[in-house]
């Protein structure tokens, strides 16, 4: 069932009252696909830092995280020492997790052997759906599942090659967030049949 934003559209999440920036991530980034691998990494970090937490809490700290980790220039972010870290560890508009702090230095490194790999992590990332979208119908959000076969699939080859934070449900929100898959709710605004 969706929701009703201030603005009178019908939205999977957000948009209404004091949520206006929930509907506007839910409308201009999730589900939509991403070919840009610098977003591809950030949304990576912010998905791995969400474990746990409601999505709505990492986005109210999305700037902080921009200003915390670089702008996810992933090459910045993969040169953090363990000095700079550990001061992130009292930053409040950040999630302090030290586990969570240096997945992304490490996460940044194996992202960058991955470009070196195939290109562009959008190569590879994409190659888990065949280059194409997978697009649900759900009618609810209790219809989507928390993980599928591709998302373990992701998972299981991400944390071969080094990466944390990247368990199978993390990685299910992940392609709804960078446009792998589509879960937009049929009454949305923004599904579409193709």
């Amino acid at each position: 069932m969706t929701i009703v934003g201030t603005d009178g559209k019908r939205r999977c999440f957000g948009g209404g009252p004091g949520k206006e920036f929930y509907g506007k991530y839910h409308d201009d980034e999730w589900g939509i696909p991403s070919h840009d691998d610098h977003h591809l990494f950030e949304m990576l970090i912010l998905e791995g830092a969400q474990a746990g937490l409601s999505w709505e809490t990492i986005l109210k700290r999305r700037d902080g995280y921009r200003k915390a980790f670089h702008n996810f220039i992933p090459s910045k972010v993969a040169a953090m020492t363990d000095e700079t870290l550990e001061k992130l560890r009292t930053n409040p508009n950040i999630i302090r997790n030290r586990l969570k702090i240096y997945a992304a230095r490490q996460n940044a490194r194996v992202f960058l052997a991955i470009q070196k790999e195939f290109g562009t992590f959008d190569s590879y990332v994409w190659s888990f759906v065949k280059n194409q979208p997978i697009l649900n119908h759900p009618k609810h959000f209790k219809d989507l599942p928390s993980k599928t076969p591709t998302s373990d699939l992701l998972s299981k080859d991400l944390k071969k090659r080094g990466m944390t934070f990247v368990g199978s449900t993390i990685m299910y929100a992940y392609c709804q967030a960078v446009g792998l898959v589509n879960d937009h709710l049929i009454d949305c605004w923004k599904y579409s049949k193709e």
